[in-house]
């Protein structure tokens, strides 16, 4: 049986839904308890875009800063990784307090650099990520002789990046795009960039020529197509709509016929791969619709599709990111927990990448009730324990870093993957 909904969206779009019990895994998620936005529900939390500052919710973060950062004393400091170890504690502290010096002193001793091997590639789960952070962090100090000290660093790892027949892959946990991020992220936070645009642009060069060999040797209906242990990925932590937003984010490095004749038709192709219920495959291959996470399914094509009406204004690229939203609206309190990967913080960014968009307080509105979910969170509303609880992706630091974004939903970005 087919269920047909349909809502009204920014500006008049209709959004139609289409619900399916087939294959549809309802026992990963909790049904939505909050009631969806009116103005007149929202007119006492929101105002301005803003959401109003004596809220409660920032009164119960307030509270909650204090005892959370004590526990996060007690990290694993043997992992130094952005997505599981100090280097994620790290991102949230400049975060809370960009410009404290103190602060910026303690973050440099969450980076153990000289333990790095200049060996992983990627921000979120390689060397890149604490190198990355440490550059912008001494560059804030005045230290720019470290600045160059790092971003040598960096660079002495480009071989593998730009050798076609190493196994390094291209999504972002542990590819190209993670190496990628590093290099812009240090790009936009340190003045003037120290990474050369034709160096930037030898990236995206190496990324499209992977896709497009990819792509034909699996004789895909697209021009490009990645692969990560052996499987063709969509999500966007490891798979295509997470490289193509990256991709998005920096289309200057793009010539009109790369963006017209291998971007565009490679996003039309996936917006095809929906499942009936409006939910996303995580690889080529998977009928099964289960995962509505920010590395699984419709999160990661939210950002894709908003990022593709931002470049080329096509509205059917915003009717689909907000069709995309209605899912993680429908499905987002996934029973995984509150982490900022496969939780329901993760999932509220979403809503704070469609306010960003649209500017429709809808979506702010959402983001707000996702944050009280993971606020008043209840240990039944979780599947499992996540193996490292303190982190930034796995575990407690992810939904502050989302709680805090929304004291400035206008320049929120979802860590390691929004520049």
């Amino acid at each position: 049986m087919i269920l047909l909904t349909q809502s009204v969206n920014f500006n008049g779009l209709k959004t139609i839904v289409l619900c399916c019990n087939r294959k549809m895994s309802r026992d990963r998620f909790f049904t939505n308890p909050f009631s969806d936005f009116t103005p007149e529900n929202a007119h006492e939390v929101i105002e301005n875009k803003q959401v109003q500052k004596n809220h409660n919710l920032f009164v119960k973060l307030n509270e909650k800063w204090h005892s959370v950062e004590e526990k996060l004393r007690n990290i694993d400091h043997s992992d130094y990784s952005v997505y599981t170890g100090t280097a994620g504690i790290a991102l949230l502290k400049l975060k809370k307090s960009p410009n404290d010096l103190q602060n910026l002193k303690e973050i440099l001793e969450l980076l153990p650099l000289k333990r790095l091997k200049n060996r992983r590639h990627t921000f979120l789960c390689g060397d890149t990520g604490p190198l990355a952070i440490a550059a912008v962090v001494h560059h804030k100090l005045g230290n720019h002789e470290q600045v160059k000290v790092i971003v040598d660093r960096i660079l002495s790892m480009q071989d593998d990046v730009f050798n076609i027949s190493s196994d390094l892959p291209n999504e972002y946990l542990y590819g190209r795009a993670g190496y990628l991020y590093a290099v812009l992220y240090i790009n936009k936070n340190v003045h003037p960039p120290p990474f050369a645009d034709d160096f930037i642009r030898k990236i995206i060069e190496m990324m499209l020529i992977c896709g497009k060999n990819e792509a034909k040797a699996g004789k895909f209906k697209c021009p490009l197509m990645y692969q990560w242990h052996d499987s063709y990925y969509l999500g966007a932590a490891h798979g295509l709509s997470g490289i193509l937003y990256l991709m998005l984010q920096v289309k200057e490095y793009f010539t009109e016929s790369e963006l017209n004749t291998l971007v565009i038709p490679t996003i039309d192709y996936l917006s095809t791969l929906r499942f009936p219920s409006g939910n996303y495959p995580s690889s080529m291959g998977r009928d099964v619709d289960r995962y509505v996470q920010w590395c699984h399914g419709a999160p990661g094509f939210v950002y894709l599709f908003s990022q593709a009406y931002k470049v080329f204004g096509d509205p059917k690229y915003l009717q689909l990111a907000l069709e995309a939203g209605e899912i993680v609206w429908q499905r987002g309190l996934v029973r995984k927990g509150y982490s900022i990967c496969h939780g329901v913080s993760g999932n509220g960014y979403c809503f704070l990448e469609l306010f960003q968009t649209t500017q429709d307080e809808k979506q702010l509105y959402r983001a707000m009730k996702f944050a009280e979910w993971c606020l008043d969170y209840k240990k039944s509303h979780e599947e499992y324990s996540p193996d490292r609880p303190l982190s930034l992706f796995e575990g407690i630091a992810g939904p502050m870093y989302f709680l805090l974004e929304l004291q400035n939903p206008q320049e929120a970005k979802f860590p390691g993957f929004t520049l």
